[in-house]
């Protein structure tokens, strides 16, 4: 495969400031799209935080001396430590939102943790799960879709929240004493990883907890618990954001009628899809579609 410059869509670029340096920004948004092949990205002097997004996608990936083979999940994430240039040969198409994080900011929050913030290491992460890093990453996209409405002390909060995560649990300072970034569940990280790329692969279809509870090896009366510890929401929700999620993305790449959206999005029909995405995203289907153009 031949080697290529990395392409990055910028979608109104995040100039958030602190109060302390106003000069430098917390935080910079950037939707990374890249079709199959090799994509090569350069050191970036800030913390990338890359938050996986749409279908799978099975890809390799070599930075800092590590490689790592795996199929990348919708909200699977890989932490990049500033300063850090990495490769990906890609199978299949591939969309991920990257969080540019000012390292000035990380170094302050280990300062505030009591920590020597000349010693602060970020560490390289490969397609891991952190529901509560995931949910700040979904914030922030929905935040910059929508043209930033909340406006810059939203921003800082989300930034500076996803920082101290960064630092506390994913970095040689880790308070948790695993270090390992993974919640604290019982289902185990292959299994959750086997029941949401069975999720993704059946979007479309009837999606029940039996079927889920069946790849995860476990009765629907544990998996319920271990799911909702290890993703953050219970199972029912996950599925149903994540068809809305599939259905608006449906909108914005195709031309196919709203009807026939809901229905490869896995609704019944086009009311149902709707009332959840206005519920969801605060907009109808024609204004998801509208928005696109």
């Amino acid at each position: 495969m031949a080697s290529r410059p990395a392409q990055l869509e910028l979608r109104r670029p995040v100039a958030v400031r602190p109060r302390e340096a106003a000069r430098q920004e917390l935080v910079r948004l950037t939707v990374v799209r890249d079709a199959a092949g090799r994509a090569e990205y350069p050191a970036s002097p800030r913390v990338v935080v890359a938050l996986h997004m749409g279908p799978p996608a099975l890809m390799c990936c070599r930075r800092a001396g590590q490689v790592h083979r795996g199929r990348a999940i919708h909200g699977d994430i890989d932490i990049i430590p500033a300063g850090t240039p990495g490769v990906w040969e890609l199978r299949d198409p591939d969309a991920a939102l990257a969080i540019g994080v000012n390292v000035g900011l990380l170094k302050g929050l280990a300062e505030e943790c009591g920590k020597d913030p000349a010693k602060l290491a970020i560490r390289n992460r490969f397609q891991m799960r952190d529901p509560q890093m995931e949910h700040l990453g979904w914030a922030l996209k929905a935040e910059m879709e929508r043209g930033y409405p909340s406006g810059r002390t939203y921003l800082e909060g989300l930034a500076t929240a996803l920082g101290a995560r960064l630092v506390r649990e994913h970095s040689e300072f880790s308070f948790s004493g695993r270090g390992d970034g993974q919640p604290r569940a019982r289902m185990a990280p292959r299994r959750l990883r086997d029941v949401l790329g069975y999720i993704e692969d059946n979007l479309g279809g009837d999606v029940g907890l039996k079927e889920l509870a069946d790849v995860a090896g476990l009765s629907v009366s544990h998996f319920k618990p271990a799911f909702r510890e290890s993703v953050g929401v219970p199972a029912h929700r996950y599925v149903i954001r994540r068809r809305v999620e599939r259905a608006a993305d449906l909108l914005r790449e195709s031309e196919m009628p709203v009807s026939q959206v809901a229905l490869a999005a896995g609704f019944a029909h086009q009311s149902h899809l709707a009332a959840h995405m206005r519920r969801l995203l605060g907009q109808s289907p024609r204004e998801v579609r509208k928005g696109a153009a």
